[in-house]
């Protein structure tokens, strides 16, 4: 007999004097039976076992788990922010001086005093475009450098860290934006969310693991 037999169970190409099949170990129905007196052929395959439902290949970059992988620490991700902090305090620097006391100044202060009822105007009106200003300025920075190719912020690059996703890729914008207003909950459970990256083992605080992301470190 020459050619192929298939496997009548997952369909695989088997040589015709195949008595098993090399992919699944299914006997093979319909083989050529071998010939009287010579010794049976010992399987020389490992059955593939079958593969879970919804059973998917992980994404591309290292695993989750990774050992050797080290990772940046609460103190040097708050002496990162810290500095972060000061780096956009600068930049807002020239609006505080219009909407600031620089404002009120236009409204009527004058050092000694009220002098015009618009002045409180000038005041509440001053401090929330400066709020949203800095609430802007804050989240842009940290979700544009932590997406980009740096996938960091300046503070960050300082000390080696970077922002990957659990698999150690880019995170894109919506995840940056994402894991930066998470930090409200870490804010608002009394910094409980941020003491947590001193404990747990990949170092994530509660809005990582909210976000799915990771900072790992050179």
């Amino acid at each position: 007999m020459s050619g192929n037999i298939f496997c009548n169970k997952c369909g695989a190409p088997n040589d015709a004097n195949a008595q098993f099949c090399g992919r699944c170990g299914t006997a093979i129905v319909g083989a050529a039976a071998p010939a009287p007196g010579a010794p049976a052929a010992a399987a020389s395959f490992q059955p593939v076992p079958a593969s879970p439902a919804g059973y998917a290949p992980a994404p591309v970059g290292y695993p989750v788990a990774q050992a050797g992988v080290r990772y940046g620490g609460f103190w040097i991700r708050v002496v990162a922010a810290i500095i972060d902090t000061i780096i956009v305090s600068v930049v807002l620097a020239p609006f505080k001086a219009i909407f600031g006391l620089g404002g009120l100044a236009l409204g009527g202060f004058d050092g000694h005093g009220f002098h015009s009822p618009r002045a409180l105007l000038y005041l509440i009106f001053g401090g929330g475009v400066l709020g949203l200003l800095k609430l802007g300025a804050n989240w842009l920075y940290e979700a544009l450098m932590e997406s980009s190719s740096y996938q960091a912020t300046l503070g960050k690059m300082i000390f080696g860290m970077k922002v990957t996703d659990l698999y150690g890729n880019r995170i894109s914008f919506a995840r940056a934006t994402g894991r930066h207003f998470a930090k409200i909950i870490s804010l608002v459970t009394l910094c409980i969310g941020f003491i947590m990256v001193g404990f747990t083992e990949r170092k994530q605080g509660l809005h990582d693991m909210i976000a799915g992301t990771l900072v790992p470190k050179r």
